[in-house]
């Protein structure tokens, strides 16, 4: 006779470390949150990756020396991604509060089945469409708890684009795990996520902001945390699926949800019980059934006797 019964096995050290920096990766929302109100959202977004860069540049100097080619591919496509996720999310924080951010942020969760249905043609389960349906009521909770509908502010709109580019990202990291060097990518992408960052300042009109202390520090504590996120995200999906791995990074708005309550964060009642849609959501696409086969007395008695 056999059984389905759904089932997520224990973490390994690999997803217990996805699991820490998913904490560190929540609290950066709050961070930037406050950076941006001191620095435009490009430009914070440059200096946060080129520290970045610099930081993870320094830890790997011994291996850069044999980039090849296959590294740099790896590291700016990775790059791009990272851009065009954080610098959208960063736009965002201008204008909603650091927990709204994280929960809009986590649809990028039941995106990546998705996008693997469309690029590698690998049909999404029953279970992933319905985290997909959670996902989606819980953001138009979140986005409009004021009015239930579709009247995002740019915001909000900014922050759900950028769900596409850090799905796909996962993805990226997937798909070039084992296959390249992990410091020469960690660089590469780093640096080049910086780098158009600045790139992007003069196409937006968006000058260089006055100096403050704020954004200094801001920047180059993101900075160092980026490097720790990319660095462990890199390590550990060398043998942790990107599907599985989106289970663990689910947990990031619910980081970000403390910390943004401890700061004076205040989300609507109705706000909340879409957060709690959006991480239901993200849950129930990466769930997978197991099949138990339970084996007939007769069955067992064979095995029994060819054991003795």
């Amino acid at each position: 006779m056999v059984h389905s019964r759904l089932s997520v096995p224990l973490l390994s050290r690999q997803e217990l470390a996805l699991v820490a920096v998913t904490a560190v990766w929540g609290a950066t929302f709050l961070v930037v949150h406050i950076a941006v109100q001191y620095s435009g959202p490009w430009f914070f977004v440059g200096m946060r990756f080129i520290a970045a860069g610099l930081i993870s540049a320094v830890m790997f100097m011994r291996v850069l020396r044999g980039m090849t080619w296959k590294d740099i591919g790896a590291g700016t496509a990775i790059g791009v991604m990272i851009f065009f996720g954080y610098g959208l999310q960063t736009v965002g924080l201008q204008t909603i509060n650091s927990s709204t951010s994280a929960f809009i942020t986590a649809l990028y969760v039941p995106l990546v089945p998705i996008l693997q249905w469309i690029v590698f043609r690998k049909a999404p389960r029953l279970l992933a469409w319905i985290g997909v349906v959670f996902a989606f009521v819980g953001l138009v909770f979140v986005a409009d708890p004021g009015r239930v509908g579709f009247a995002f502010g740019p915001g909000e709109v900014a922050t759900l684009v950028s769900t596409l580019p850090i799905a796909a990202e996962i993805i990226l990291i997937g798909l070039f795990a084992g296959k390249v060097n992990l410091g020469r990518v960690t660089v590469v992408q780093l640096l080049v996520a910086g780098l158009l960052g600045f790139v992007t300042m003069p196409i937006v009109g968006e000058a260089p902001p006055t100096f403050s202390w704020i954004w200094v520090a801001a920047a180059v504590a993101l900075g160092a945390a980026s490097c720790v996120i990319q660095l462990t995200m890199n390590w550990a999906q060398r043998s942790v699926s990107p599907t599985r791995a989106t289970i663990i990074y689910s947990a990031e708005p619910v980081w970000a949800a403390i910390i943004g309550r401890v700061a004076g964060d205040r989300l609507p009642a109705i706000a909340i019980v879409g957060a709690a849609l959006i991480v239901t959501g993200a849950l129930v696409s990466e769930l997978k059934p197991r099949r138990r086969v339970h084996t007939s007395a007769d069955e067992r008695s064979v095995v029994t006797a060819m054991e003795h």
